[in-house]
């Protein structure tokens, strides 16, 4: 594992007081874990606290919601971020997964509760219930018109849902398992759902249909992502010639983060198997980071980066702690990881330092999504938090 720092969760909170005091400590692989303090000399007259650290590490910056901390002895540097507001009245329980549509306005969470709400990005109001599925909601997302919104639950439905009135016209059976991820394709005329029924399918959403069984894996597929393949990548030949007019789209490559330990690429037009990349436990989770640049994370807190061009080795291999990876998402020159340890970082080419979301203290964070210069996360402790990075 690589070198990481790891501070109080409540971090802010505490160093806000005069002579308050939290821990912070550094993992080095194959060296014992340093430890150390931190700890509030006064606060300023605009509300920044003067930070002192105990001599295994150096405070380089602090702000309001901000702190910049390294560790000379790791030879690491982390840069942790407060959250900017606290969401609590979403959902009674913990929350599982949240999107937020294309204007920022509206935000859209499942949660353990059983319930599916469409609430306030500013405030946290909520607006509507999102009422169907028979039993707990796994996954939802907008679709790019901000006010449609696609989900999958355990119910093995995929159902379309109108914000303005939260209806839902339209539902999609067929899978014979509970839906663990979806994905739309460009502007939503088609939707991918993958399932614990070890299949991906295809939909039309017009139509109301089920255009293909993209892929029947054998195991179940945790996690589904739809980008657009460089040229040089062979995606296969359709198998129908209509098939280019019903998918209305061209060179897409569908990924499948299966539980057998395999990263599938699948021609979303031909239907055929493209690659297939062995991890050394579970996928859980997919994303393009661009037309060649994939990272898929896995049960055991492995984050992969890999080349599709050339799937022999891994670009990068990414290992900070032990627990699941739960969700990654592209955000400026890097991506953004969530995991079964309370942890969400960002990882950004640009930057010589990680940047840490702070605020759960072992929780699992379920999900990251992004909108402008913001960043929101839910967690098992059924809170939704919104990070600021205008600074960064």
């Amino acid at each position: 594992m690589e070198a990481r720092i790891v501070l109080q969760s409540d971090w802010s909170e505490v160093l806000r007081e005069n002579e308050g005091e939290v821990w912070v400590c550094c993992k080095i692989t194959g060296k014992p874990t340093v430890y150390g303090t931190l700890k509030c000399q006064g606060v300023s007259y605009d509300g920044i606290p003067e930070v002192t650290a105990s001599e295994e590490f150096e405070v380089l910056e602090v702000s309001k919601k901000s702190i910049h901390v390294t560790c000379p002895a790791g030879n690491t540097s982390s840069k942790f971020l407060a959250p900017h507001t606290t969401f609590a009245g979403i959902h009674d329980k913990s929350v599982t997964c949240l999107d937020i549509s294309c204007g920022g306005g509206l935000g859209v969470s499942t949660s353990t509760d059983g319930t599916m709400k469409i609430w306030n990005c500013t405030n946290g109001d909520r607006r509507r219930d999102l009422i169907g599925h028979m039993y707990e909601v796994n996954c939802c997302r907008f679709f790019p018109s901000g006010m449609v919104v696609l989900s999958g639950g355990m119910d093995a439905q995929v159902k379309i849902w109108s914000c303005e009135d939260g209806t839902c016209p339209v539902t999609f059976k067929g899978h014979k398992g509970g839906i663990l991820d979806t994905a739309i394709v460009d502007r939503g005329r088609n939707v991918i759902s993958c399932s614990r029924d070890g299949t991906a399918r295809l939909w039309d959403c017009g139509k109301s249909a089920c255009l293909a069984v993209v892929a029947d894996c054998g195991a179940p597929v945790n996690g589904c992502s739809v980008g657009t393949a460089d040229n040089s990548i062979n995606l296969g030949t359709p198998e129908q010639p209509t098939s280019d007019r019903e998918i209305g789209t061209q060179d897409k490559l569908l990924l499948l983060a299966r539980e057998d330990n395999k990263l599938q690429g699948v021609g979303l037009q031909s239907r055929q198997p493209v690659f297939t990349f062995d991890g050394a436990d579970a996928f859980n989770c997919c994303t393009f980071l661009s037309c060649v640049s994939l990272v898929a994370g896995t049960q055991d807190g492995k984050i992969y980066k890999l080349d599709a061009r050339c799937l022999r080795s891994p670009v990068q291999v990414i290992h900070r702690s032990g627990a699941p990876v739960h969700s990654l998402v592209p955000f400026r020159e890097g991506f953004i990881v969530t995991q079964g340890d309370g942890s969400c970082f960002m990882i950004q080419q640009d930057l010589d330092h990680a940047i840490e979301l702070t605020g759960p203290e072992a929780d699992p964070v379920y999900k990251a999504t992004s909108w402008g210069k913001s960043v929101f996360t839910c967690c098992r402790d059924g809170l939704v938090r919104k990070y600021q990075l205008s600074n960064l």
